[in-house]
């Protein structure tokens, strides 16, 4: 590719690594430096005037900093004179706030939207978005990229492996997820269920009075009995829903349980509940967002899906002025 510069952040060099191979590129010098109070600064060691620029940079688990050190990289290359800059960005921070939660609450994920554009950003592509509304938040083109195809691919692949008569089905854990979850089921032509969570306060007597529990009541909508089920989200972090629903699904009589997440942001505490559950099978993430070999090696349920192929062919048609949409169906 001609006239293009790609620069990579910290937050994840590994699948900036993988990119990069995809594209046959080198990844263009930057230097990152902090002062003795932590204060960033950013050196582009390559001239980028009118140049066609691509910064690879994640949220991570240091999410600010690497937020931050992708703004002054940005802002650098605009400085620079480069005729677009893009954010590539496989897990967009703060995505999960796109909406006020309480009345005194903020929408950050709008802030972050603010921020990116006020640096100089032209272009974002970014990788399922928590809500698609965020898209509306910039007021430049944002690409949402979708890891469905190879979701997709995985889950048919999975059930290859099983027995010739077990059948497979999709599950939603809450409502808010049903609609990804019924748009993999149609590709996959599989059957679907749900997980229906309703509270119910149970008062328990105490020796200073009555008290009120929470607690949460599932039912499945669906059948599951001797199927392979994959619990489907786009991100996983509080994973005691996941964990609370594969138990229900397992006493259900599935015969499999596997968590699939675009999005694995997983703890150390939350890998080692993983692995004791009895209830989950297997963990599928893409690796959207870092994990180090120390996280990935606590247990053996965990497996990555690479995503670098569908970000790599997004920066190479976007330079290239070639559509997307192929991307949104098909495995690259």
């Amino acid at each position: 590719m001609r006239q293009v510069k790609i620069f990579t952040g910290s937050s994840h060099t590994e699948l900036s690594a993988l990119i990069l191979e995809r594209l046959g590129q080198a990844a263009a010098p930057a230097l990152v430096k902090r002062s003795a109070n932590m204060e960033m600064g950013v050196e582009i060691g390559v001239s980028v005037r009118n140049q066609d620029v691509f910064i690879i940079q994640s949220g991570s688990d240091t999410i600010n900093d690497h937020l931050m050190e992708l703004l002054i990289m940005i802002n650098a290359c605009k400085l620079a004179s480069a005729r677009r800059i893009t954010a590539v960005i496989p897990y967009l921070p703060y995505s999960k706030q796109s909406k006020k939660k309480k009345a005194r609450g903020s929408i950050t994920s709008k802030l972050v939207a603010n921020m990116l554009q006020v640096s100089g950003v032209d272009h974002i592509i970014t990788l399922d978005l928590h809500s698609s509304q965020i898209q509306g938040f910039f007021t430049k083109p944002v690409d949402n990229l979708l890891a469905e195809p190879v979701i997709a691919q995985y889950i048919q692949s999975t059930l290859y492996e099983e027995a010739d008569n077990v059948r497979g089905c999709v599950i939603s854990k809450n409502s808010g997820s049903a609609k990804r979850v019924t748009s993999l089921a149609d590709i996959l032509k599989m059957d679907f269920a749900l997980i229906h969570r309703e509270s119910n306060f149970q008062a328990s007597k105490k020796s200073s009075g009555l008290a009120e529990n929470d607690v949460m009541r599932l039912t499945l909508v669906g059948e599951v009995k001797g199927m392979v089920c994959y619990v489907v989200d786009d991100i996983i972090n509080d994973i005691h829903t996941f964990l609370d629903t594969a138990a229900h699904l397992k006493q259900c009589e599935a015969k499999k349980v596997t968590i699939v997440a675009t999005h694995g942001i997983l703890s150390r505490e939350a890998l080692m509940e993983i692995h004791e559950c009895d209830a989950i099978d297997e963990v599928a993430i893409t690796n959207s967002y870092p994990m180090d070999d120390e996280l990935k090696n606590l247990t053996d349920k965990l497996k990555i899906i690479d995503v670098s192929g569908v970000l790599a062919e997004a920066i190479r048609r976007t330079h290239n002025g070639e559509s997307i949409s192929y991307l949104f169906s098909h495995v690259v």
